[in-house]
């Protein structure tokens, strides 16, 4: 009874509660992006690159992509493996037809499916055993590099113990909001997996930019661990090999892949369900930062409103100001690294989308992804 007779001051201390942990995140791990800066090599040293690519009934993407990613400016010997999976379309006449001009193109053909073995993971692994090269740069048939310059700066990651490289995967920009929701969402992804890895807990990585040793491959004996799930052959995968010591992140804005986003909201859903799917197996403690952020993210608005309402509206506003403050400079600072700065104008809309987001997304955690990966 005493405590209901106080629920006044205890929404306000939950809304305060909220408001410092959301604060913490921003600052202690968030600002570790916004003011990241490249470290000068005192020598640069290039080496061999396998990219790898896996298709299925791709042959657009293939057109319109692929070239971008034979012609990179690598001074050092690279090789394209671009693993046909099962296609029906043109995909096997177009890669011979590329062959023929590109000689560093490796076509790696397979006509049948590995009995349990769900998703991209097959694929990814037989292009994985074909590489000649022990450093793997990873992305798909609907991703084009940003420059010429996409190997270089993604192998220059690499220094003294790292053995993986987390890269930026941005989509193409157009007028429509869904394009831009859809934007803000990856970049919103992207602050927390970069972040997290600079703040030494990196917990994922995405398929469209990814590098790592082959020997990491192997070490871990690939995919072995999450063949049972549809996806994870990114996230999950890194979620497992990734360390404080392995780990470094490239984001210049050259280094960069672009895909085209989602048309219609009914295709963006279909893919995020299926991204979200795997986060259920994440480590614990990588569940818990998340969902923490996420859970005091949902409640701070809500908190906000309730507090300023029935506690007393000029101090719900200052603290409501101060996570705006902050938050505002974090999102200005990354968003300018991520080559996102044309989505911070409407940030504050963004966020309270993101409201709803984790309502529409939740159930994503608890659904059984499809066991096709295209």
């Amino acid at each position: 009874m005493m405590l209901l007779s106080h629920w006044r001051e205890i929404v306000f201390a939950a809304f305060c509660l909220v408001t410092i942990i959301q604060l913490f995140y921003y600052i202690a791990i968030f600002s570790r992006l916004a003011f990241y800066e490249v470290q000068a090599k005192s020598q640069s040293q290039q080496q061999p690159v396998s990219v790898i690519i896996c298709a299925r009934d791709e042959a657009d993407n293939i057109v319109t992509n692929l070239p971008g990613v034979l012609v990179q400016n690598y001074p050092t010997s690279n090789e394209v493996i671009l693993v046909n999976h099962n296609s029906t379309d043109d995909t096997k006449y177009l890669i011979d037809e590329l062959k023929r001009t590109f000689k560093n193109l490796i076509p790696v053909s397979l006509t049948q499916d590995a009995m349990m073995i769900s998703g991209k993971k097959f694929p990814l692994s037989m292009g994985i055993k074909s590489a000649r090269y022990e450093t793997l740069l990873l992305t798909d048939a609907d991703c084009v590099p940003a420059s010429e310059n996409w190997i270089q700066l993604m192998q220059d990651g690499y220094s003294g113990e790292t053995e993986i490289v987390l890269g930026y995967g941005a989509y193409n920009k157009t007028d429509s909001m869904l394009n831009k929701i859809i934007r803000f969402e990856t970049f919103h992804s992207a602050l927390q997996y970069l972040s997290y890895a600079l703040a030494g807990i990196p917990y994922m990585g995405v398929g469209r930019n990814l590098s790592y040793k082959k020997q990491v491959f192997f070490k871990n004996k690939g995919f072995s661990s999450i063949n049972f799930i549809p996806g994870g052959d990114d996230d999950l995968f890194i979620n497992k090999v990734a360390t404080k010591k392995n780990t470094a992140i490239v984001i210049d804005p050259e280094a960069h892949t672009l895909s085209k986003a989602k048309k219609t909201w009914e295709e963006w859903f279909t893919q995020k369900t299926r991204h979200y799917s795997t986060a259920k197996y994440y480590q614990k403690k990588h569940k818990w930062l998340l969902g923490m952020y996420s859970a005091t993210q949902f409640l701070f608005y809500p908190l906000f409103i309730a507090a300023a309402i029935f506690f007393s509206w000029w101090m719900a506003l200052i603290a409501f100001g101060v996570r705006l403050i902050v938050q505002a400079f974090i999102y200005f600072k990354t968003m300018k690294k991520l080559n996102e700065a044309d989505l911070f104008p409407m940030f504050l809309l963004f966020e309270l989308w993101m409201c709803v987001y984790y309502v529409l997304f939740l159930p994503a955690l608890f659904k059984k992804a499809k066991k096709s990966w295209n």
